[in-house]
């Protein structure tokens, strides 16, 4: 099995390493990740520039792009053949309910969705200093297991959060759902030396919808969440309605 792992981090952040070093042990790995931390970059893609390739001293390839561009570059155009698996972390922080509009680490597992290839996108949920990655990556190395135990007849996107605590401790995985959070924070307004005005975007809002099926609960009690995803944006229950006034408004034009 050959794995790309990707990041939203940077091609430094411990999260990565430590992933990279525990799938070793059970699969070819490649790492493909940005030249600094793209959190909150979503699945944009550079298209005002060419894009650079480079290895560090650690094996790793990185990019000066967003996460998007790093699994984009290596799927099309750097690997000779596409990869069985992209996983994207582990992220340094919880990418639950909205949160995976902005993440880049679940961008970067969505594009390998989209590439036609099955994904993970993994975070690790706790306080500022984080501890406890390997026990995120024994989740993932689980996960890898189960996939190959079982075959697939489309692709699959997954969004993988778990609590950080010591392995032992964790109390198994739940399928879960996107739970909601409230509305962010207002922006945080500040001066320049020169007196321009500037603005610091405000904190994620705290948890709303948080039920027993969602994946704020299932964090909050100890288990890793495991969410599928899916791209279709469309809001089924909204077409009669939209299809009515836009009739309706025929007869006034």
């Amino acid at each position: 099995m050959h794995i790309l792992i990707s990041n939203d981090d940077g091609y430094f952040a411990p999260g990565l390493e430590c992933l990279a070093d525990f799938l070793s042990e059970i699969a070819e790995v490649t790492v493909v990740a940005p030249e600094q931390n793209r959190s909150g970059a979503s699945n944009s893609l550079t298209l005002d520039r060419p894009l650079v390739l480079r290895r560090a001293f650690n094996g790793f390839n990185y990019v000066n792009g967003t996460p998007t561009d790093c699994v984009h570059l290596a799927v099309t155009g750097m690997l000779e053949r596409k990869p069985d698996m992209v996983i994207s972390g582990i992220n340094a922080g919880a990418n639950m309910g909205d949160d995976t509009i902005y993440s880049g680490t679940v961008a970067a597992a969505t594009e390998g969705y989209l590439l036609g290839v099955p994904s993970i996108a993994v975070s690790l949920v706790g306080g500022r200093k984080l501890n406890h990655y390997e026990t995120a990556a024994r989740v993932v190395v689980e996960l890898v297991h189960r996939v190959k135990l079982n075959t697939h007849s489309v692709p699959w996107l997954l969004n993988v959060n778990v609590p950080d605590v010591p392995y032992e401790q964790l109390h198994g995985m739940q399928v879960t759902r996107l739970g909601k959070r409230h509305q962010a924070e207002s922006a945080v307004k500040c001066h320049s030396p020169s007196g321009e005005a500037m603005f610091w975007v405000g904190a994620a809002g705290q948890a709303q919808d948080a039920g027993p099926d969602t994946d704020f609960f299932a964090v909050e009690h100890g288990f890793a969440s495991i969410t599928p995803l899916q791209i279709d944006l469309t809001h089924y229950s909204q077409l009669d309605a939209v299809r009515h006034w836009m009739n309706a408004g025929k007869d006034v034009a």
